[in-house]
């Protein structure tokens, strides 16, 4: 309380008791893939195609991030976080196509377990290699300086570990004279000092080189935590909610990651989004399945069993500006725009179905309801095509094998209320802790929870059937308190999906109208 000294009238601001606890956004997408340029293993933020073009370039044969996010914003996403991977995007498309298979490609050259080319049309280029900068670097830090002639064009300070942002094939990824590649079966290790000249490219325009992608591991995507590459560089972001990594399927179309690594990658961005808590996998199916094979490949191969993930299928035919006509893509960008519209209209707890696909011109095989019979009870969300309704998402379901978790919206609600209640109550921390603290949490995360089911995403016809929050002496005793722990119990209602609706029809005869007349 202030002190007063000289006789007065006094104003003074009180902290009011309620605090009140806003919703969070529930719609920022992280897309993790091959791009025509940008930073590699740095989560940048977009809020426009025009931005991501800017950035990262536009669309690149036989790569889908660029589709996958012009189908986010397209479909209402309003921002998202690119993680750029892998290879140039220009590469990896004319690895996909057959480029580079040019019996006159230059032959590279062996620097401790990478292999150093030039690129198409690039001449009198040597590599020498030093040590790194510094008083004690580590042992597998070093430094690369590319020469054209007598001239240093390039200077790298690398790394032989892999998933650090220092790596040097992902240094040299942005190189305008040399191709640093991974070789097969070799483990890395730090090359002698010393200068190498490296065999002029083949002629510019031939395809010969730029289509020898070396084989991509798993790893490069997982990334790591600490050097923030892959997955782990979404940590730091706390506004993320949902997880694609399109480009997936581009790197196993063209033999750069086997079923194998699918998987391995698939079960990483699940255990991601498990670990963050408020975070949902968008997964794609691999290419060309029938729905058998779908169901097959779900069930016997990938196995998944999370409510943190969800599976869609089959792919979507767009248009392509980079070859100028149609072409399929794996559907995960544009749902995961689908998502933020139904967000952003109705609200996160309705289920993200019966929504048109926007851009989605046909499908890679129209289901039939008795197609869908076999996946939708195995938690493959369907994309269907129906006659004068459009192209739409025709699934709502998560890959958890518990029922009280099937249902995506409710994955998603809880996600939304757990991170809103967490952000509303840091004010908690430090205050007494005695019967008025709790009395102004089951206050305000009341008026929370009141302004939610008057929304419609709880069940109930009153807000006491809809949820309770108790916060009291019974769950707060005096060890509890000694500890230094605020216990708040809130227990909510979800509304589900009315996924079947059955109208049931009889015959009846009504003869009673006929005897009262």
């Amino acid at each position: 309380m202030a002190t007063y000294l000289t006789p007065g009238v006094y104003v003074e601001e009180v902290q009011s008791g309620a605090r009140p606890i806003e919703g969070v956004g529930t719609a920022v997408a992280a897309f993790v893939g091959f791009a025509e340029r940008g930073p590699f293993h740095a989560p940048t933020l977009v809020t426009s195609w025009d931005q991501y073009a800017q950035l990262f370039g536009g669309f690149t044969e036989g790569t889908y991030l660029a589709h996958a996010v012009y189908g986010y914003f397209l479909n209402g996403g309003g921002a998202a976080y690119v993680v750029r991977i892998g290879g140039d995007a220009s590469a990896a498309g004319a690895a996909r196509s057959g480029a580079g298979k040019d019996a006159g490609a230059a032959q590279p050259v062996e620097l401790g377990g990478f292999l150093v080319t030039a690129r198409p049309g690039v001449t009198g280029v040597s590599v020498e290699v030093a040590d790194a900068e510094g008083d004690s670097p580590a042992e597998d830090r070093f430094r690369v300086l590319v020469r054209q002639g007598d001239q240093v064009v390039e200077t790298y300070d690398a790394s032989t570990r892999k998933n650090v942002r220092a790596y040097l094939v992902t240094q040299a990824r942005g190189s305008q004279l040399v191709e640093v590649a991974e070789k097969r079966g070799a483990a890395p290790s730090r090359p002698a000092n010393g200068t190498t000249a490296v065999p002029d490219g083949p002629a510019a325009g031939s395809g010969a080189g730029s289509g020898a992608v070396a084989r991509l591991s798993p790893a490069e995507y997982v990334g790591d935590i600490a050097e923030r590459t892959g997955f782990g560089g979404l940590e730091t972001i706390d506004e993320i909610t949902m997880v694609a990594v399109p480009d997936l399927m581009s790197a196993y179309e063209r033999g750069a990651i086997d079923a194998e690594g699918v998987r391995t990658v698939q079960l990483a961005v699940i255990a991601h989004c498990e670990q963050m808590g408020d975070r949902v996998a968008v997964l794609d199916t691999p290419p060309g399945l029938s729905a058998q094979a779908v169901r097959t490949w779900r069930n016997d191969e990938a196995g998944y069993d999370s409510r943190h993930a969800a599976l869609y299928y089959p792919w979507v035919r767009v248009f392509d500006p980079a070859v100028g006509h149609n072409t399929t893509i794996p559907p995960s960008g544009h749902v995961a725009g689908v998502w933020a519209r139904n967000d952003a209209e109705r609200g996160v707890h309705k289920a993200p179905a019966n929504e048109v696909i926007r851009g989605a011109v046909d499908l890679e095989i129209r289901l039939s309801k008795g197609e869908q019979d076999l996946l939708n009870p195995i938690g493959v969300n369907c994309v269907r095509a129906f006659p004068g309704r459009g192209i739409r998402v025709w699934g709502a379901r998560t890959l958890s094998s518990d029922p009280a978790w099937r249902y995506l919206n409710v994955r998603r609600l809880f996600n939304y209320l757990e991170e809103s209640i967490l952000l509303g109550t840091q004010w908690v921390v430090f205050e007494p802790n005695d019967d008025r603290l709790w009395s102004s949490i089951r206050r305000n995360v009341t008026a929370f929870l009141t302004e939610e089911w008057r929304r419609g995403a709880l069940f109930g016809r009153t807000a006491d059937e809809a949820f309770y929050v108790k916060c009291d002496r019974d769950n707060n005793p005096p060890e509890s308190i000694d500890q230094g722990r605020v216990v708040c119990e809130i227990g909510v209602c979800p509304v589900k999906p009315a996924e079947f609706v059955v109208f049931r029809l009889a015959q009846f005869s009504d003869s009673t109208s006929l005897i009262d007349e």
